[in-house]
C-alpha cells in the first residue's frame, strides 16, 4: 500500500498502481480538497486500478484526513466520557458513529478507514490519548464492538489497530522505537483484551505495533512472528488481514533499510505493508516484492467495500447530531 504526493493522479503515479505487487492506496490530508475534487481523484484511481483497496484514517478528533463537507467526528475518549454517566447511550452513540463515519466514505468508493483503535488510554501516551476509547479493557472492548457492527452495516470493513496495544509507550513511534517493558502477563491481562473479543465479534484486519515489547520479543510486533503468528493467527484463530504500520516510520528503522522492512514483516505474518511519505521507499520496495514469486492473497479482497444496507437520510441527521454534540 503507498501513497500519492497531491490531488490528482501524475501519469507516473497511474503508472505505479498498475503494478501487480500494489495492492492498497492510502489517502492523507494532503489529497483531499473537497467533496467534488475526492470524487474526481477516485475516479481517475478506478480507472487504472479498479480493484485496489483505498484507506484512509478517518478516527476522528486529530486524525480525521477529510474534513471540509464531512461530519466533524469527535475524538473517541468522547464516548469513554460519556460511557460515566450513560453506558446505553455511548454504545449506541459508538455504533451511528461507525455506521456514519463509514456511510461517508463508502459513498465517494473508499474502501476502508484504519479504524477503530483499540489501545487503551494509559495517560502517558501523546500519540495515543483521546485516539482511545477508554483507559478500561472492558469498556474498549464494548464501545469499539458497537463502532465495528456500524462501520459493517454501512458496508466497511474494521481494522484494529495497534496490537497488541500501544497505550503504555510514551514515545512516539513515528519518530522512535518505543519500548513496552511490561511482562507478557500484564499485556495480556489488559492490552489484549479488546483485540481478542473483537477478533470474536468479526474484525477484519489488524494493524500491529511498531513496539518492542522487550520482555516478550526483541523484534517490534509487526516484524515479531511471535506475536502474529504465534498469538494473533494461531492462539487468538484470527484469519483477516494483517497490515503493517508504515515502514518509513522511524520505530521500524530497526529492521534495516526499506526491503528489509518488507521481507521482515512479510516474514512475520504481514498481509500487506504500508510505506507512505517517501516515495523512494515505496520504489525500493517494489522492487524487492518484484524479485518475489506472485502469490495470490484471497484475505486482502475481502477488504474491499460493499454497498449500505441501511441508508436511511433521517439517520445520517440523528448520527450527525451525535457527533456534533460529542465534538463540543
Amino acid at each position: 500500500m503507498l501513497d500519492l504526493v497531491g490531488t490528482e493522479l501524475s501519469a507516473k503515479e497511474a503508472s505505479l498502481l498498475q503494478n501487480p505487487r500494489v495492492g492498497g492506496l492510502i489517502l492523507f490530508s494532503r489529497n483531499y480538497v473537497n467533496p467534488d475534487q475526492l470524487k474526481q481523484l477516485i475516479a481517475s484511481i478506478r480507472a487504472v486500478a479498479p480493484n485496489i483497496i483505498i484507506a484512509v484514517d478517518q478516527e476522528g478528533g486529530r486524525v480525521q484526513r477529510f474534513k471540509e463537507g464531512f461530519t466533524r467526528l469527535p475524538a473517541m475518549s468522547a464516548l469513554g466520557k460519556l460511557y460515566d454517566t450513560s453506558p446505553d447511550e455511548a454504545i449506541h452513540a459508538a455504533h451511528e458513529l461507525g455506521w456514519l463515519m463509514a456511510l461517508e466514505l463508502r459513498a465517494f468508493d473508499v474502501d476502508i478507514s484504519f479504524a477503530p483503535v483499540l489501545d487503551l488510554d494509559w495517560q502517558q501516551s501523546s500519540v495515543i490519548g483521546d485516539r482511545a476509547f477508554s483507559s478500561s479493557a472492558e469498556r474498549v472492548a464494548l464501545l469499539s464492538g458497537a463502532f465495528l457492527k456500524g462501520m459493517h452495516e454501512a458496508g466497511m470493513a474494521a481494522t484494529g489497530k495497534h496490537f497488541p496495544g500501544h497505550g503504555w509507550v510514551q514515545a512516539d513511534s513515528h519518530l522512535e522505537l518505543p519500548y513496552d517493558e511490561r511482562l507478557e502477563s500484564a499485556i495480556r491481562q489488559d492490552d489484549l483484551q479488546p483485540f481478542a473479543r473483537l477478533i470474536e465479534e468479526g474484525l477484519d484486519a489488524i494493524m500491529p505495533a511498531h513496539v518492542v515489547y522487550s520482555q516478550v520479543d526483541t523484534a517490534p510486533a509487526g516484524f515479531s512472528s511471535y506475536w502474529l503468528k504465534d498469538v494473533l493467527r494461531q492462539e487468538l484463530g484470527f484469519d483477516g488481514v494483517i497490515f503493517s504500520d508504515d515502514l518509513t516510520m522511524e520505530g521500524a528503522s530497526i529492521a534495516g533499510d526499506y526491503a528489509l522492512r518488507c521481507q521482515k514483516a512479510l516474514a512475520a505474518g504481514c498481509d500487506m505493508v504500508l510505506v507512505c511519505n517517501q516515495p523512494e521507499a515505496a520504489l525500493q520496495v517494489l522492487e524487492y516484492l518484484g524479485t518475489l514469486p506472485e502469490l495470490d492473497n484471497p484475505r486482502i479482497a475481502k477488504m474491499r467495500g460493499n454497498p449500505c444496507v441501511n441508508r436511511d437520510s433521517l439517520r445520517e441527521d440523528a448520527a450527525r447530531a451525535i457527533a456534533a454534540k460529542l465534538c463540543q
